[in-house]
């Protein structure tokens, strides 16, 4: 009960900051409970009174004010338009993820912790803080190889107690998502726990920088005879969970037209470039940087294209990368009934529903593109219209290929900024065509034999021990027929406190949270 008080005193306290910046939350035209829909009035007619600035503008000072933890889940709502409208996903997008700098004495402290010794004898210099976010700042060091030459890295630090911060404020997200559950029906659908976990495994991530240095390394392994696209080097002598080295990089950010064209670098190149390495990188490797914003991008001096900043990344299994590729070449070629079998395929649109219905919905999303020339075609937000028929198909929501889409848009966006007549189409058919003449050509069919043959191989190894199971479960079965289920004492009583404890919880929930939304709408009107 204590837990539950807390919780919503966290979230009411969230509320006030939002109203108070006259921020919205809530899509305009979200179908809400009627308590909420009354709050959404009082909160609504806050906003009127907060000023000339966009919501964008609100809604990020409110999250910054609000402290690291909401930072992060803006940032992460924004790829869950279908949790919360396109048009509050688009507000967030642009959301900022920086913070004042704690102390160079602080950081030097966890790298004490860490490290084991001082930052004076792991670096020949440790400087102030170049970069700081919700999670960790950067300082610009240099090291001393064992051949005695020197080299500049970049080194990430955690804030002091971040983790103990989040893990307070992801407690009551889940505590909200719990509550939006129990009483709103049609919410279920979009699984708004579940979504939360996915945040709290995220962060998680992100708060272990080693985990950081595992998909720097792993993505070097995967591209390590491309062209045109590198990543920093792990320096893991110097890494731990708190601290991060890593190789300095001096190059032009990709956002600075002027700079590179001043360099002599091609801008068109290097926007072909950028999505072609994200495609293979998704289609290919599926394994994919899901933070592609202009400020993790630069270009060396060989005018390769070099990101940093890998604490969020996206993962793609067989199935996902398959349904990508088919996608994608579906659409190019018209192929609007492959496009819909691949949907059912996967498993994504229940088999209850039509092949021949959903390839006509397919039709109504792409023959309009043909009207327009390559360069006004967003694959990203040919994948969102897709996407946003979830809810008429009943389809599942599919979190890996939401991060999939939004990060598309982010890529298409910096990729068109350097080259506004950019063809989508023509840069990623060389790639989906290398993909689809590598899985479903010879060499595809050749490896999924061999697989067979080894997945084969297995089920006769464990045939022994499936029969015994087998034997088993049929006397259980044949018990059960001639006795019925039967629970012991222990099993009963715990059901029985469970549901008492339930619904206990669930009323007092309710009251409680309704009387302190309601004394913060008075608060905010009177």
């Amino acid at each position: 009960m204590a837990s539950a008080i807390t919780n919503l005193i966290r979230l009411a306290r969230a509320g006030l900051v939002v109203a108070k910046h006259g921020a919205r939350v809530l899509p305009e035209d979200a179908p809400l409970p009627g308590p909420a829909r009354l709050l959404a009035r009082l909160i609504g007619a806050m906003r009127k009174r907060s000023g000339k600035r966009g919501n964008q503008q609100k809604l990020s000072a409110a999250l910054t004010a609000l402290g690291p933890s909401y930072i992060k889940l803006g940032q992460f709502l924004a790829t869950r338009d279908d949790l919360i409208g396109p048009e509050l996903a688009a507000d967030l997008a642009l959301l900022q993820d920086k913070l004042p700098p704690f102390s160079i004495q602080e950081a030097k402290a966890t790298v004490k912790d860490q490290l084991g010794a001082s930052a004076e004898t792991i670096f020949e210099s440790f400087g102030p803080p170049v970069a700081a976010a919700s999670i960790a700042q950067v300082h610009k060091a240099l090291v001393k190889d064992k051949d005695g030459a020197t080299r500049d890295v970049a080194v990430k630090v955690l804030r002091p107690n971040v983790e103990t911060r989040f893990n307070k404020d992801l407690e009551s997200y889940r505590f909200a998502a719990r509550m939006v559950e129990g009483l709103h029906a049609p919410s279920r659908r979009l699984r708004p726990a579940a979504v939360v976990d996915t945040l709290a495994r995220s962060v998680a991530i992100e708060m272990d920088l080693r985990m950081e240095a595992a998909a720097i390394s792993e993505m070097a392994e995967n591209i390590a005879n491309d062209q045109g696209f590198r990543v920093p080097q792990v320096d893991w002598s110097r890494s731990a969970q708190r601290v991060l080295t890593l190789d300095w990089i001096d190059g032009i950010p990709l956002s600075d037209h002027e700079a590179l064209a001043e360099s002599e670098h091609d801008l068109k190149a290097l926007g072909q470039l950028l999505i072609r390495s994200f495609l293979r990188h998704a289609m290919r490797d599926g394994f994919f940087h899901a933070d592609m914003h202009p400020g993790n991008l630069f270009v060396d001096a060989d005018g390769n294209i070099v990101a940093v900043d890998f604490g969020i990344m996206g993962r793609l299994g067989p199935m996902e990368q398959r349904f990508l590729a088919e996608i994608l070449h579906g659409f190019i070629t018209r192929d609007y009934q492959r496009v819909s079998e691949v949907h059912f395929e996967a498993g994504y649109v229940p088999s209850r529903q039509s092949v021949e219905m959903f390839a006509q919905a397919l039709r109504a999303i792409g023959e309009p593109l043909m009207d327009r020339t390559a360069d006004e075609i967003s694959m990203g937000h040919l994948l969102g219209q897709l996407f946003q028929y979830t809810q008429v198909f009943d389809m599942q929501t599919q979190p890996q290929l939401l991060m999939l889409q939004k990060t598309m848009v982010v890529v298409e966006g910096v990729a068109r900024g350097l080259d506004p007549q950019l063809n989508m189409w023509n840069c990623a058919e060389p790639v989906v065509r290398e993909w689809m003449e590598s899985q479903l050509g010879m060499e595809g069919r050749l490896a999924e034999a061999a697989e067979g043959a080894e997945q084969v191989g297995h089920f006769v190894g464990e045939i022994p021990k499936l029969l015994g199971r087998a034997e088993r479960m049929a006397h259980a079965l044949s018990e059960m027929a001639e006795e019925g289920v039967r629970l012991d004492r222990y099993s009963i009583d715990r059901i029985a406190d469970a549901q008492a404890r339930r619904g206990r919880v669930s009323r007092w929930g309710i009251w409680v949270g309704a009387l302190s939304l309601a004394a913060i709408a008075a608060a905010l009107i009177f």
